[in-house]
């Protein structure tokens, strides 16, 4: 296996981190990192903004879950959507666009978050653990205010950096699906109640999680992630940020 598929294997999110900063060149190897990233059209729709004030990390800690770590990383970084710039550039050069749409929302949205994963895969290379928060999506009138979002600027991801302690390296990785579950050929196709139930088996029984219940394991999953008060939160906000996308193209 090589250096990079090595990297990939080996990343997990870290979330507890030394006191040891992270040099600034190292700092400048992650972002540069993501600028790499293939982006549409070479717009790089997207900006990335370093946290690096106390009392706004401490803040960010407060209204994304009340995640502590996140104010004690020594780096994060959080990547926007952002059709804001090229809007503003387009206006300023006299091409009377159109109002930004959806579709260039998710555009930017994918953009923002390939660079986001450029980011931690370089971070890995260099010794340096990473976290996604995707509470970062939540509470979008205090964010928008915290961070100055104008109109056409959403937050795709805020990702937390630091070197990992011996028990956060140690932390065995989660297991992922076999590939039968996820990869598909030219189509999709439901898989039944029956194929469902035999996917999660088999990782429960890689993850040596016996005995398995089926049935007590996802409703438990669903009212944890899917039906908390978190996630309706963030659709809450995500509906919010895409009213103002919400415009007919001219």
């Amino acid at each position: 296996m090589n250096s990079i598929l090595q990297c990939l294997w080996d990343r997990k999110s870290t979330r507890v981190f030394l006191e040891k900063p992270i040099p600034q060149e190292v700092q400048e190897a992650i972002i540069q990192a993501a600028m790499q990233a293939p982006t549409a059209g070479n717009q790089m729709l997207y900006t990335i903004l370093r946290i690096t004030a106390p009392s706004l990390k401490e803040q960010l800690a407060e209204t994304c879950d009340h995640q502590p770590f996140i104010a004690k990383a020594p780096l994060v970084l959080l990547f926007l959507a952002d059709f804001q710039r090229w809007y503003d550039a387009f206006v300023f050069a006299g091409c009377h666009p159109r109002l930004p749409t959806e579709g260039d929302l998710m555009l930017a949205m994918a953009d923002a978050c390939i660079a986001a994963q450029n980011s931690v895969v370089a971070a890995e290379s260099l010794g340096v653990g990473s976290c996604y928060i995707g509470d970062i999506l939540e509470n979008v009138e205090e964010h928008r205010c915290l961070l100055d979002l104008p109109d056409y600027v959403m937050p795709a991801a805020m990702v937390v950096y630091g070197y990992p302690t011996e028990q956060q390296k140690q932390r065995k990785k989660p297991q992922r699906f076999s590939s039968a579950y996820i990869v598909q050929e030219n189509c999709y196709r439901k898989f039944s109640a029956q194929e469902h139930e035999h996917w999660f088996r088999e990782q429960a029984e890689r993850e040596n999680r016996l005995p398995f219940d089926y049935t007590s394991y996802m409703n438990a999953f669903c009212k944890r992630k899917y039906l908390s008060s978190f996630s309706r939160e963030m659709s809450r906000s995500v509906a919010i940020y895409l009213e103002k996308f919400r415009n007919i193209p001219t």
